[in-house]
């Protein structure tokens, strides 16, 4: 049981430490809009705020709709999460470190919400006109939480039943 919490809690806590911690630098070290090339004509570092979720999605609804909905789909997310953890073997390693991945993005995105109302973004890859929206190192690992999943699951499919 202590091994199981510790594969989930530890990749979970340091998304959320990692990703506080970049935003705080980001926001003490830039002004709202900047931007500063890292890979010229690839990737810069760019502050700006988020009001919405994904690719500013229901970002034109006031913020005393934004705030409580994306507050209660975290909640109810993380609550899945939870009970997807209590019900996993210990042995399921990678499945715990990828749900971690998710939980510690969700909460890192979910400070956000409740301190500002809005997500801190910052990572922004583009080429040429094509220019992928800013994001953070909470929808990083969100996302490779969500791509280790899919890839556990793609794996299982392929073994062989004993």
């Amino acid at each position: 049981m202590r091994a199981k919490l510790l594969f989930f809690a530890a990749p979970a806590a340091a998304a959320l430490a990692l990703d506080q911690l970049t935003k705080a630098w980001v926001q003490a070290s830039f002004r709202l809009y900047e931007s500063r090339p890292v890979i010229e004509g690839w990737f810069h570092l760019t502050y700006v705020r988020n009001p919405g979720a994904a690719f500013g999605l229901f970002a034109d609804h006031g913020a005393g709709f934004r705030t409580p909905f994306f507050v209660i789909v975290t909640l109810v997310a993380l609550a899945a999460i939870g009970v997807a953890v209590a019900r996993l073997a210990p042995d399921r390693r990678w499945t715990l470190g990828a749900l971690g991945l998710v939980a510690g993005g969700a909460l890192g995105n979910l400070v956000d919400r409740v301190r500002w109302g809005e997500v801190v973004d910052f990572l922004d890859v583009f080429w040429r006109s094509y220019h992928w929206p800013a994001f953070n190192l909470a929808d990083s690992a969100i996302t490779v939480g969500v791509a280790m999943l899919l890839l556990e699951e793609f794996r299982g499919s392929r073994k062989p039943e004993k």
